[in-house]
Formats: C-alpha cells, structure tokens, sequence
C-alpha cells in the first residue's frame, strides 16, 4: 500500500462527488449557494471523507454506498468552520488562506450557508439510504452516530464549552479534554464508524475502531494547539497566535510544548495499538495515525 495514494484516490473521489451535489442541477438559491461552495470548495485535508471510507473499506464496504456519507461529514466539518470563524465565536477573517466565508458574504449569510450545509448533508444521507433497503439498518447506525457526534453530545457540546471558558468560565485539564474529545474528537470518531456501521461490525469491530478514533481525535486536535504556537502560518492558511490571544485552554497553554508533543506520540501508538486487530487490512489507518500526529498544517 502507498499511502499518499491511496489517501488522493479517497480525495478525488469526494471531490468529484461533491461537485455533483452543486453542479447545475442543484437548484439552490443564490447567493446561498455560491456561498455554500465557496468554503466547501476551499481545499482542505477532506479528512472526515476519508476515514468513513477507509473504515469501511476495513470490512470490505461498497464504496458508492458510503460515498454520499462521505461527503456529507465533510458538508457538516464545513459549516462548522464557517460558524467558528464569526465574530461572536472565534472571530477569524482568514482560512485556508482565504478570507473567512463571512468576511466575503456577510455574517447573515454565512449563518445560512452553515445552517444549508448541515441539513443538505442529512438530506443526503436520508436520501442514499433509501437506495440501500436491505442495509436500513447500517444506514440508520451510520446517520444517528454523525448526528451524535456533530451535535449536543459532540462537537456543539465541545464548541460550548470552549466559549464558555473563553468567557472566564472555570477550566482545568479535565475541561480542556472534553473540549477537545467533543469539539473535535467526536466527528472523526463518528467519521469512522459510520463507514463501518454500513458494513455490520461486531462490537470488537465497532470497539476497536472507536478507540482509534477516539485517540486520534485528541491527537489531531493537541497538534492543532502546538501549531496555533510555532506552526507556519502560510502552511496552515490562518494566522497563528489566535489561541494565546483569545486565551483559549490549550495543552500547549497547561502543559507546555514538550508535555503536549508527549502526549500526541503515546495517543499516535495506542491508535495504532488499537487497530491492530483487522492485521493488514487497518495498514492505511495506521499510518495515517501517524501522519496526523506529525502534519505541520
């Protein structure tokens, strides 16, 4: 297995995909959609995408099946970023080397673009499960578990708490894993097993890839704390600082640099730990646990 290819083979996939939910077809008002588009179609890592299709492929899924699931977490990790980006939550007026989707369009309109990329998102899922009646089931899994980890009991959650002690709430090591196990943690948790729930796994399955995901999550989201400190801002495409700036809690800010790069490599192997159960088949996620843990963007 050649990791970056098979990691751009899943992103040409999505990509493709996605365009055909905004060709000329979709009759969505404008500015509405161009304003969906534009941070849709910003680039990025297309990593939720990814892990729902490399988890389902663990089991030897249908790709096209879980292609529409796909791109609809990838729609959902969107609109979070453009409501992140507004001035009553991070306040951020560059991403991906852009200005933010409410610098372009207007704060009223990138709320909207927010709100259409999560409900098209479940439309999507809705709509390809109807196609798939002998795996209702599977399909009903995989949308109540992207809904779990997007929501009150996920990333909504996680973005809560993060304003909250942003506002001078009290906050301590314990607050600042929840923070980043919901915020961040719990869509690439639901990433992955929502590509595995249309496969029917077991409960070691489901367990094991869970615990990856769960540990990658927190990895991902601390590494994304030690690049706000010495990260290259032209490599990430946002300005770097902001988190001392808005005093956020970071494992950087409570811990220190060493400390927190500690902490990515022993979650990076007790992912890769955790996975070891699907042998040579869980390759492709081993590495990129490991990927994650050393990215510099």
């Amino acid at each position: 297995m050649d990791f970056k290819t098979t990691y751009d083979g899943y992103v040409r996939i999505v990509e493709a995909a996605l365009g055909t939910y905004f060709d000329d077809t979709a009759e969505i008002a404008e500015p509405l959609k161009s304003a969906m588009g534009y941070s849709l179609f910003s680039g990025g890592k297309r990593l939720r995408p990814v892990l729902a299709l490399s988890a389902n492929a663990l089991l030897g899924g249908d790709a096209n099946e879980a292609l529409p699931v796909a791109c609809a977490l990838e729609m959902i990790h969107t609109y979070s970023l453009i409501h992140d980006d507004l001035p009553a939550m991070d306040d951020d007026d560059l991403r991906r080397g852009r200005p933010t989707n409410h610098k372009v369009f207007g704060e009223g309109m990138a709320v909207l673009a927010g709100d259409g990329l999560l409900s098209y998102a479940f439309e999507i899922m809705l709509g390809n499960a109807l196609k798939y009646p002998d795996n209702a089931q599977g399909h009903l899994l995989a949308i109540r578990q992207v809904a779990s980890g997007a929501g009150v009991f996920g990333m909504v959650g996680g973005q809560c708490m993060d304003l909250y002690c942003q506002d001078g709430g009290e906050a301590d090591g314990k607050v600042l894993e929840f923070i980043h196990r919901n915020k961040t943690g719990a869509m690439i948790v639901s990433s992955l097993l929502s590509g595995l729930y249309l496969c029917s796994p077991d409960e070691t399955q489901s367990g094991a890839v869970r615990a990856y995901g769960s540990d990658v999550g927190l990895a991902f989201q601390i590494t994304d704390d030690i690049l706000d400190v010495v990260g290259d801002a032209k490599k990430l495409g946002k300005h770097t600082g902001s988190d001392a700036r808005a005093k956020k809690l970071t494992y950087p800010a409570l811990y220190g640099l060493d400390a927190a790069r500690k902490k990515v490599d022993e979650l990076v192997g007790s992912a890769r730990a955790h996975i070891s159960c699907f042998g040579e088949k869980a390759a492709f996620l081993t590495e990129l646990a490991a990927v994650l843990g050393r990215r510099e963007s």
